[in-house]
């Protein structure tokens, strides 16, 4: 059952057999969209529904775009069409899967009639089933196209019946087969070596890089400049890195990585503000809740009623 949510769904892409065509022209501006809403995000462990069901609405295209904190996975059941990579044009088979990481621009082009789920995890999700130390974080970091395995396709059917009930443990078996379902995408990114795959450049890779520093120390509160000396480059190239891959400066990304961990804690503890912003490396509290507000348009405190009160 296809929940109607106001927001638009997109998702993302590429890899597999298919040659990639090199499109002349360069990208428009692109769009950043959220399923939940980045204010009232998190009513939900995650979000699952059809191609169809906002495909139909859209004569079943998603011009380029990005979401800033949410990560998709879509498969295709039957039908087709075209994924769209940083202007690179892939083909849309059946059972093809399409991971796409927060932040990495795509857009599709879908065949009328084609079938199939996406299934949208917000990263403090994210942050909650990927927590053993096996590298899948970085692997799921991948965007793909993946050849769909039958076990990708009923956890999907799963995830997407599950969804649409209310029963009794809902959340806990959501949040379980959502990482079943990344366990078995990030398996099938590992045993890939597809050439149609578009590869990651030095700037993508010093992007990475930037995101694994980040991970380390962003509780140290580092400035641009020590994480631009710590991978040698300057806090003027490393932004405009990040401005390509993201559509943001680097001060930008620390400080999400900040607010992603607070806003998890907010979700998933009864922790009370003052320890939280104590936690994350902050003197005083109240620059804590300002730091927030301003990234999510909601103090701490207001942002736990609303996800507690639901959608």
């Amino acid at each position: 059952m296809d929940r109607g949510n106001d927001v638009l769904y997109k998702s993302n892409m590429p890899r597999a057999r298919l040659k990639p065509r090199i499109r002349p022209s360069v990208l428009p501006a692109i769009l950043s969209y959220n399923l939940f809403g980045e204010v009232r995000d998190l009513p939900d462990v995650v979000h699952c529904e059809t191609l169809a069901a906002r495909s139909v609405r859209h004569d079943w295209q998603f011009p380029p775009h990005r979401h800033g904190r949410l990560h998709q996975v879509l498969l295709i059941a039957r039908g087709g069409g075209h994924a769209t990579m940083e202007g690179r044009d892939y083909r849309l088979r059946a059972m093809t899967a399409v991971n796409v990481p927060a932040g990495h621009v795509h857009g599709y082009r879908f065949a009328k009639g084609t079938q199939g789920w996406v299934v949208t995890i917000a990263t403090e999700i994210l942050d909650e089933v990927l927590r053993a130390p096996d590298g899948l974080s970085r692997t799921l970091s991948e965007p793909a196209l993946l050849r769909a395995t039958p076990a990708m396709r009923r956890l999907m059917q799963e995830i997407f019946a599950e969804y649409g009930s209310r029963h009794f443990a809902r959340a806990h078996v959501l949040k379980a087969l959502s990482a079943t379902l990344l366990g078995l995408v990030a398996r099938q990114l590992s045993a890939k070596a597809s050439p149609g795959a578009p590869s990651a450049g030095a700037g993508a890779g010093l992007v990475d890089r930037f995101g694994g520093l980040i991970d380390e120390h962003y509780r140290e509160h580092w400035p641009v400049a020590r994480y631009a000396a710590a991978l040698g480059v300057t806090p003027t190239h490393l932004s405009r890195l990040t401005r390509e891959a993201f559509g943001c400066p680097a001060s930008h990304m620390i400080r999400d990585r900040v607010v992603r961990e607070a806003r998890r804690q907010l979700v998933y503890t009864n922790t009370p503000v003052s320890k939280i912003a104590y936690a994350l490396g902050f003197n005083d509290p109240a620059y804590f809740t300002r730091t927030f507000t301003v990234a999510t348009g909601l103090s701490p405190s207001e942002f736990r009623e609303r996800v507690h009160a639901g959608p």
